[in-house]
């Protein structure tokens, strides 16, 4: 039985960009953030990388167990690393992404890992949603809106995730809980570093295009992005989520362009889904909180500057942007324990606030 009030947790993430596992400690009661701790961070080698790229978009019956047991191991061996840890969220690795159809996929199981680590562990947390309708994604929204809480914002803010896929969070500080209707819109805005991280890795033999370099010696072709904003995603009301590789058309539409033209294309494609994504935001945020790889990329920043009067890297108000969907499943593993919800209606489409997620090594 977790203990009531403030719980020490450890969130872990591997997202869709495949580079690594984030690991983060949280100190909540699932409500409000008392605290952040440690971290760590557990590179995949290129090997390990092949491996989880071979397997995208395979489903639990299509031959996972290899890329589910370099999840777990990878895991297991990063979050060794931390003393004190009294419950952790375990997101696993997502494989593939169809909540209108097969569902959600994220591989590893969080029962490996409470019996490697001797703790509790929360892992799961989309499947229910989607089986209730949902989008199963995102999920870090309602620790959007804790943070945003933690700041004393005074006016709507928004979360601007940069990852494999963007997202974006729109918060209404002004409510008392994130499943209140109005506290809350987020949604998938589209393609983010992905395309561009494996733009690099196959021309260049490298992760990501550093600072933005090779896109600020590029042209972009604006035919490619029109291509991009012409796909049907755009024209779909919010929430609204995607799969790592739903736009496989824009990364063949620069095949045929040079790395820098390729790179400035892919570049200019994320500065265009931020801007219909804020379009569909209910007011322009007084304040835009950029976290995820996209923020460290000088190309894509000042392509957001031009848009938005208040954006800045989350690092400017404190916090880790490293780490913050790392510390997003520390606090829903809190949640998940306590029986509160984790998504609603205005974050994943489900169509009421849903608790979701299982818990593996709770006495």
């Amino acid at each position: 039985m977790l203990k009531d009030g403030v719980v020490r947790a450890l969130g872990t993430m591997s997202g869709t960009s495949l580079d690594g596992v984030d690991a983060a400690v949280i100190d909540t009661d699932g409500a409000v953030i008392h605290g952040f701790g440690p971290h760590g961070y557990r590179p995949y080698t290129p090997e390990e990388q092949a491996v989880l790229r071979a397997h995208l978009g395979r489903w639990p019956d299509d031959g996972v167990a290899a890329a589910a047991r370099l999840v777990e191991e990878a895991h297991i061996d990063v979050m060794r690393g931390f003393a004190g840890i009294e419950l952790a969220g375990f997101h696993g690795q997502t494989l593939a992404h169809d909540p209108g159809g097969r569902g959600t996929h994220q591989c590893g199981d969080g029962a490996r890992l409470a019996d490697a680590l001797g703790y509790p562990v929360a892992w799961d947390f989309r499947s229910q949603d989607v089986r209730q309708g949902g989008q199963g994604a995102p999920l870090a929204p309602f620790y959007h809106f804790a943070l945003a809480k933690w700041l004393r914002a005074d006016a709507p803010v928004a979360f601007l995730n940069l990852g494999g896929v963007g997202n974006i969070t729109w918060i209404d500080p002004s409510y008392a809980r994130p499943e209140e209707p109005g506290a809350l819109l987020a949604f998938d805005i589209g393609p983010a570093n992905a395309p561009l991280n494996d733009l690099m890795m196959a021309r260049r033999g490298l992760q990501f295009d550093a600072d933005g370099a090779l896109a600020a010696t590029g042209r972009v072709a604006e035919g490619v992005i029109c291509d991009l904003l012409a796909h049907p995603f755009f024209a779909q009301v919010p929430p609204k989520s995607l799969d790592r590789d739903a736009f496989a058309g824009l990364s063949a539409g620069v095949a045929g362009l040079s790395d820098a033209d390729a790179a400035a294309t892919l570049t200019q494609a994320v500065v265009e889904t931020v801007r219909l994504g804020l379009a569909a935001c209910p007011s322009m945020p007084a304040q835009v909180f950029v976290t995820g790889g996209g923020r460290q990329n000088a190309t894509v920043m000042r392509g957001l500057a031009s848009l938005i009067p208040q954006v800045a890297p989350v690092e400017k108000v404190g916090l880790n942007g490293d780490m913050l969907e790392a510390q997003a499943f520390g606090f829903l593993a809190v949640r998940v324990a306590r029986g509160l919800p984790i998504s609603a209606p205005a974050t994943t489409g489900v169509p009421v606030p849903a608790c979701g997620g299982r818990i593996s090594g709770m006495s």
